[in-house]
């Protein structure tokens, strides 16, 4: 279990420093990470001094200024007031599209997702999105997508949305906008960019010498372990006693 939350403490330090710089976040009501991630930004901003960060994560009571679910965060993100925001999929390619409907040939796929909901439309408007999937297999990470729920660039609209990074279980990797792909930025300890490459079904760039993702430091560690699980517990009671339990 101290292996687990380790990995878990991670990723969300990680998430804390993709989102650094951003004044509203929004989080989906099943992304504990991400959530996790985006209060330890707001943590550490407040004990900096920095401009305080406001975080809508759906489903929440106490993290959430909404009052009617997804229509206003819909509304907020066509007015511009969304800086970022958590997507995955059940597939995701090389040039950043994902796919939360099924696979095999639309209609008759061989497996159903829940849906696309409004994953097309937040990807197209927030500036900073970030694919978040812990599984990081060659059946998640297709060299296309079987059906595109949202897709990435779209050449012939001006947007201002799209993906900004992926992040998964063993690795991070940036979004080239002008290229319409993945770079690899670093490697999660325990992992070898070997391992990421054989893992990994779309091709990226890679740098001659890949760097290791940084551990969270003491005093990460000590806000985690305190102020955000705290926090975190009011909308993921059972994460957050998972991640406690294993200290």
């Amino acid at each position: 279990m101290a292996a687990e939350r380790e990995r878990r403490e991670l990723l969300i330090n990680v998430v804390a420093g993709l989102l650094d710089g951003i004044r509203h976040v929004a989080v989906g009501a099943s992304s504990p990470i991400p959530a996790a991630g985006a209060m330890l930004l707001r943590a550490r901003s407040e004990l900096e001094g920095k401009p305080p960060v406001r975080i809508s994560i759906l489903g929440s009571q106490e993290h959430n200024f909404f009052t009617n679910g997804a229509i206003e965060l819909f509304d907020c993100a066509a007015q511009g007031r969304v800086d970022a925001f958590f997507l995955g999929g059940g597939q995701i390619d090389g040039a950043g599209n994902i796919n939360l409907v099924g696979t095999g040939a639309y209609p008759k796929s061989d497996v159903r997702w829940p849906g696309s909901f409004g994953s097309a439309y937040l990807y197209h408007l927030v500036p900073r999105v970030i694919l978040f999937r812990e599984e990081h297999s060659p059946r998640v990470f297709v060299p296309k997508v079987d059906f595109v729920s949202a897709a990435a660039t779209t050449p012939e609209v001006k947007r201002r949305g799209g993906p900004y990074a992926l992040l998964t279980n063993m690795a991070l990797f940036d979004f080239d906008r002008s290229r319409g792909g993945f770079a690899l930025r670093s490697v999660h300890p325990g992992y070898s960019s070997s391992d990421v490459r054989s893992q990994t079904g779309f091709d990226y760039v890679e740098p001659p010498v890949v760097p290791a993702t940084p551990l969270p430091d003491a005093q990460t560690l000590e806000l985690l372990r305190g102020r955000v699980m705290r926090e975190l517990a009011e909308t993921y009671p059972a994460f957050a006693r998972t991640m406690l339990q294993a200290a």
